[in-house]
């Protein structure tokens, strides 16, 4: 597709977002031979899609306000660039009509519908009169300018209960409350204006039935200027928190093509009664009994967009430049096809245990492990806009990433996430990775049983907190195993694998749940794994509360691993991490991952033949204390300083009569497994 001959001819393109869209639409400008233009704010200057544009212009502070949302310095900025285009992305600017309009007035292309389109759009009310006049069916409810209180909770008793507020001008949950009686209208109206005047400094209602058990399906549909629409078929959007999508899929389970059909020409009726041109979404609720009523239309690229391109094959980025740029759109609607079956997973950074309150830090590590897991990269696609080393800050959305995948079938394409799901190596930052692995392998997930408030119906089994089997921490124990023979040297008094002359190799293994520790005692958190090893190409021995198991450890491609234990074998993905509160091994597989805490016991507690003569830390923990002075002579056995690690004190002694010569550490200071502690000269 050559754009520099189109009708209107595009060079260049400035996105005027940032993280993950960023990314993601600079990829396919740079294959179409577009020059990309990002911009950024003081929180972004050295973010990922600052690093991949060929050019970027700083807008402003860090507050969105002053940035991404300020229009006359993203204008200034596509000027000052040359730009001959402008992609919003999705969020901040993109449907704002007057961001649009001052996009006209420089004669400079948007990348999305007109004004007008986003302004009929934009009014919930008002689009709902709109779409009653296309013909498209709308949920019962009420979207009238009567707003005084009274009025409102009187069409709500018409409406009956339970109904749904919503912002007029609204969007992303905000300003949304369900009412299951009159008693709660009055405080729930209260809060949605509150909430909708913060938010979109508006607060008029409107007010809709709640369906209870509801899928929330929607329709990607597309249009040029030359008066020509599609649908590229539905997407199913159930699975939310807080209103707002975590896992998506395409396309929706159990839908025939009598009813996609119907929604398909429903949402093309709706883009052109407000004459859309571009990429745009029409959100219905389908009920149990397939009918299916219009919520709304998101009037730009949705974030779910991806699982639309994997059925079709189609780049949807490409089609939007191409209308941008009076080309005609790429198909017809009998040249579109579904294939297969794909799902999107959000990855964001915030703790699904604390309610997804949104985290922050720093990304030590930031992979997928395509190879280790076994997975095919045509089948995988991993759209993030930060790597290793990018800070998260507090600033803006917390969404670090989307997993996408693709299968012949459902089952397939779910098999297939539940497994990149695994492979996905994240560290330093808090994600609801761990949250989208139980929801994905939920058996009512797995059978295609969802509605709006599935997390809701599940809620406990999907929060349960279930710790470790014996099995599950023998295999936990195999991979410290492995660990420590990565660190074994030649040297048999620096040897860390348990190594003993003319005798087995034996090791302890004391393993914390960081879950659990927090509400149990000292002696119930710590798990103690007794491993002996008769030879060293042998199994090794393993006891764990009682129970006895035969294992062994094989490193496989990447991060993957075979475990055997008692003759069984199973491949996982094993990562060691550290934390500041101890070391971390995770081993994860599709139906899920553990991390524990460890250390090794006898490391301290066994002579001084392995650890003491080396003056180094034994494990990941704290200084607690310096017991003796610098340059101060001992005995041989004196203490000298004590750490702590999980919840534990161990005192490190002289190996020898002789002089400690200097402390590399004080008290309070964090240290690692095997780092030097301190100087020290033995006497002759």
């Amino acid at each position: 597709m050559s754009l520099a001959n189109a009708p209107r001819p595009l060079g260049s393109v400035l996105i005027a977002n940032r993280g993950e869209i960023a990314c993601r639409v600079i990829r396919t400008a740079r294959r179409l031979g577009l020059r990309s233009i990002a911009v950024y704010s003081d929180a972004d200057a050295s973010a990922r899609h600052v690093r991949e544009a060929d050019e970027a212009v700083r807008l402003g502070p860090a507050p969105a306000r002053e940035s991404y949302l300020d229009i006359d310095a993203v204008i200034d900025a596509a000027r000052r660039t040359g730009a001959d285009a402008i992609h919003p992305g999705y969020g901040f600017l993109s449907e704002n009509a007057e961001f649009v309009a001052a996009c006209e007035r420089a004669d400079i292309a948007f990348v999305g519908p007109p004004a007008s389109a986003i302004a009929a759009m934009g009014d919930k009310s008002a689009a709902k009169a709109r779409m009653e006049t296309a013909g498209v069916p709308l949920v019962p409810g009420y979207h009238g300018d009567d707003q005084h209180d009274d009025h409102l909770k009187a069409e709500a008793e018409r409406i009956g209960y339970p109904v749904l507020l919503k912002a007029s001008a609204g969007g992303g949950g905000k300003g949304m409350r369900v009412v299951e009686s009159g008693e709660a209208f009055q405080s729930a109206l209260d809060g949605c204006r509150r909430e909708s005047r913060a938010a979109f400094g508006d607060d008029r209602m409107l007010i809709e039935k709640y369906l209870t058990q509801p899928r929330h399906v929607e329709v990607q549909v597309f249009c040029d200027s030359q008066g020509d629409g599609v649908y590229l078929f539905e997407r199913d959007c159930s699975v939310q928190r807080r209103h707002q999508k975590v896992l998506e899929e395409a396309p929706a389970p159990g839908m025939t093509e009598a009813l996609r059909r119907e929604m398909g020409e429903a949402a093309v009726r709706a883009a052109r009664e407000i004459g859309y041109v571009g990429a745009g979404t029409v959100e219905f609720l389908l009920d149990a009994d397939g009918r299916f009523y219009f919520m709304e239309m998101n009037t730009r690229l949705q974030v779910e967009h991806p699982v639309t391109e994997m059925i079709t094959g189609e780049d949807l980025v490409e089609w939007q430049l191409a209308v941008a740029a009076g080309l005609p759109l790429p198909r017809a609607q009998n040249e579109l096809a579904i294939t297969g079956h794909a799902f999107e997973a959000r990855l964001y950074a915030e703790d699904p245990a604390q309610d997804f309150l949104p985290a922050t830090g720093t990304l030590e590590r930031f992979g997928l492990d395509l190879t280790g897991a076994a997975l095919d990269a045509e089948r995988v696609r991993l759209d993030s806009g930060v790597a290793t080393g990018d800070a998260v800050s507090m600033h803006y959305d917390p969404m670090l990433a989307k997993l996408i995948v693709h299968g012949d079938d459902r089952d397939q394409a779910l098999a297939t996430l539940n497994r990149a799901l695994a492979a996905l190596d994240v560290v330093g930052v808090t994600t609801n990775r761990a949250f989208l692995q139980r929801l994905a392998g939920h058996p009512a997930f797995q059978r295609a049983e969802l509605d709006t408030r599935f997390i809701e119906h599940h809620h406990d089994e999907l929060f349960a907190d279930r710790a470790p089997d014996a099995a599950t921490y023998a295999r936990v124990a195999l991979q410290a195993l492995d660990h420590l023979q990565g660190q074994a040297s030649d040297a048999p008094w620096a040897r860390r694998d348990g190594w003993r002359l003319n005798a087995p190799r034996q090791v302890r293994i004391a393993l914390t749940d960081p879950a659990h520790a927090a509400e149990a005692s000292d002696s119930d958190a710590i798990v103690t794994v007794r491993a002996e090893r008769p030879s060293a190409s042998g199994d090794w021995q393993l006891s764990v509360n009682g129970e006895r198991f035969q294992g062994q450890l094989q490193r496989l491609d990447g991060d993957a691993v075979a475990i055997t234990l008692d003759g069984h074998r199973r491949r996982y993905l094993a990562r060691h991490e550290r934390a500041a509160d101890g070391d971390r091994l995770i081993l994860g597989d599709a139906h899920g991952e553990v991390r524990l805490a460890w250390r090794r016991l006898d490391a301290v507690d066994h002579g001084h033949h392995e650890v003491d003569a080396t003056l180094t830390a034994p494990m990941h923990g704290t200084v607690v204390a310096l017991l003796v002075e610098p340059g101060q002579r001992v005995d041989k056995g004196t203490p000298l300083m004590v750490m702590e690690a999980m919840k534990m004190e161990h005192t490190l002694s002289a190996p020898a009569d002789g002089h400690v010569e200097s402390f590399h550490f004080q008290g309070g200071d964090t240290v690692g497994q095997g780092d030097v502690l301190l100087n020290f000269t033995a006497e002759e």
